[in-house]
């Protein structure tokens, strides 16, 4: 159902949820709480985030993103997460850029920014996991 794919993903971008965590709370595989929020959050981010003052603000990019807290005086938090994955296909281009030096694991980093309220502003940037974390 698609109200339970859209709830698991907003857990996991508001509260940090590990996907193994919300695996066990709706009685799935975590390979597929990976799966649901790989495919929810390029609809969330194709909206936009939604920003509650003022209404009908919608931040799309990390450019809109800066350009607001900018203008508005908001002091962005940043969150990284590294979640594992499976190690994609011999031969396939790309496949050691996912294998985290830190984790020894085959991971995605996302990156989530909030405001000073822990409200999600903007999520979505997601880099291999050999591959710091975001930096401007």
């Amino acid at each position: 159902m698609f109200t339970d794919r859209l709830a698991a993903t907003l857990v996991h971008l508001r509260l940090g949820l590990p996907h193994a965590a919300l695996a066990e709370l709706y009685g799935v595989d975590r390979s597929t709480v990976s799966a649901v929020i790989r495919e929810v959050r390029p609809l969330l981010a194709a909206r936009g985030f939604a920003i509650p003052n003022p209404p009908g603000l919608r931040i799309r990019t990390l450019d809109d993103l800066f350009a607001y807290a900018d203008a508005e005086g908001v002091d962005i938090r940043l969150d990284g997460t590294e979640v594992q994955v499976r190690r994609p296909r011999a031969g396939r281009p790309g496949r050691k850029a996912f294998v985290s030096g830190k984790k020894k694991q085959n991971t995605i980093k996302t990156t989530t920014f909030s405001d000073h309220q822990g409200r999600a502003l903007f999520s979505g940037v997601v880099r291999p996991g050999r591959m710091q974390a975001l930096s401007r």
